[in-house]
């Protein structure tokens, strides 16, 4: 092993023994922050953030028999409210229907404000937070055993205080979402789309998204998705939820255009705590109109319950361009004399052995005013030497005297 230099890179605690490289510049660390930022981050490409449209479309029936509704085939139009979102689709799992409602005079739900003993509980044309109605100042029986405060509402006012669980529309988990998603990075002119150029139609129509075997099928089926974000669809469908399908673009286009492929992720959006549960899920209500022969109007006012699926694309595509090029090595070189003060703070002024670094590294020199006096001196005359030397016993030798610089030099014959 050879000897160890406190100046070379290795000895000051940049790489460990025995391991040498290349700096940039001498007294330099080595190269690797601008490798770093010129390979590993693509410092040399100009970036472009992604633009981006989405539609998505449901399929799926299934058929459901309760003693309130019947016998009722559920398809697209029924359970996809509305029919068209702006990056999102409702599909609608479970539901609280109250039929036949009109206009007029009911008692309202039992409450800590509804409940009344006389009319004077209720003082008429107050409303409050929670009301289906406004009092009309009378105190009428709800049932058998309670009294409420009568309201001017559509009757009868909806009782929402059970949920159906199982979910209505349980089936729901094997309907499918087929999404399409358009991207352009407006900075190269790259247009792209979901549905790759070699998916044909026929595979279309059998494909199901699986992140082993069909990583870049669109059609995905709702179980499976919410499975994917670590949730079970079927609680997930008694009160509803929000889910994120989330589409990545990042592309290299200095590559050829068939190596930018979309990457799916999915993640449930709304917070779900279990020890704090309070209002969970997605719900909206919604009615359908109608008016019997009398010309009486009459609704029946729909709670739904669902999921929405939220399709969020992000992403950012490079090309090498040579602007960001030279700024990222000009980075790089400038990043070089930061390391070096930075070194050098720590191993002159942190490590144990700082003195000793210290002594290696720098060279002292007197202090230079005593040196700038003494050379201002006049030079003393040569004193001779008394000191003889002996060629033998009792025989000095006499020291020669000086040579004048006035006569001329001796040359012997």
């Amino acid at each position: 092993m050879g000897s160890w230099d406190p100046g070379d890179p290795a000895a000051r605690g940049l790489l460990p023994p025995g391991h040498r490289c290349a700096p940039a510049h001498p007294g330099e660390p080595c190269g690797a922050p601008s490798r770093w930022v010129l390979v590993w981050e693509k410092g040399y490409q100009e970036v472009d953030s992604v633009v981006s449209s989405v539609t998505a479309k449901a399929k799926g029936v299934t058929v459901t028999n309760s003693s309130q509704l019947g016998f009722r085939i559920w398809d697209v139009a029924d359970y996809v409210i509305p029919a068209q979102g702006e990056n999102s689709i409702f599909i609608m799992t479970n539901i609280i229907v109250t039929m036949n409602q009109t206009q007029g005079f009911c008692p309202e739900l039992p409450g800590r404000t509804s409940v009344c003993k006389s009319d004077s509980d209720c003082p008429a044309g107050t409303t409050d937070t929670h009301s289906s109605g406004v009092a009309t100042g009378r105190c009428v029986p709800y049932n058998r055993t309670l009294k409420t405060c009568e309201v001017a509402a559509w009757c009868p006012v909806e009782d929402d205080s059970l949920v159906p669980s199982p979910a209505f529309l349980k089936a729901a988990e094997n309907f499918t979402l087929l999404v399409k998603n358009n991207i352009w990075y407006p900075k190269f002119n790259f247009t792209k789309r979901n549905i790759l150029p070699n998916i044909t139609t026929t595979y279309l129509k059998s494909c199901i998204y699986d992140a082993a075997t069909d990583p870049f099928c669109p059609i995905f089926r709702l179980g499976r998705l919410v499975e994917y974000a670590g949730h079970s669809f079927q609680d997930m469908a008694v009160e509803g939820g929000i889910m994120g399908i989330q589409i990545r673009w990042d592309c290299n286009l200095d590559r050829a255009a068939s190596f930018c492929l979309p990457r799916y992720s999915f993640r449930r959006l709304d917070t779900r705590d279990k020890n704090h549960n309070v209002s969970p899920g997605y719900n909206f209500r919604f009615a359908k109109y109608y008016t019997d022969l009398t010309g009486t109007e009459h609704r029946t006012q729909i709670k739904a319950y669902g999921i929405r699926f939220d399709i969020i694309v992000f992403g950012k595509a490079g090309k090498f361009d040579i602007i960001p090029t030279m700024i990222s090595i000009g980075s790089g070189l400038a990043l070089f004399g930061v390391a070096t003060v930075l070194c050098d703070i720590i191993v002159l002024y942190c490590m144990k052995k700082r003195y000793y670094f210290r002594e290696k590294k720098y060279k002292y020199v007197e202090d230079y005013e005593q040196v700038d006096r003494l050379s201002k001196l006049p030079h003393l005359p040569p004193v001779p030497v008394v000191t003889t030397l002996r060629a033998g016993p009792g025989s000095p030798i006499s020291p020669k005297p000086p040579v004048s610089s006035d006569s001329p030099p001796h040359h012997p014959h």
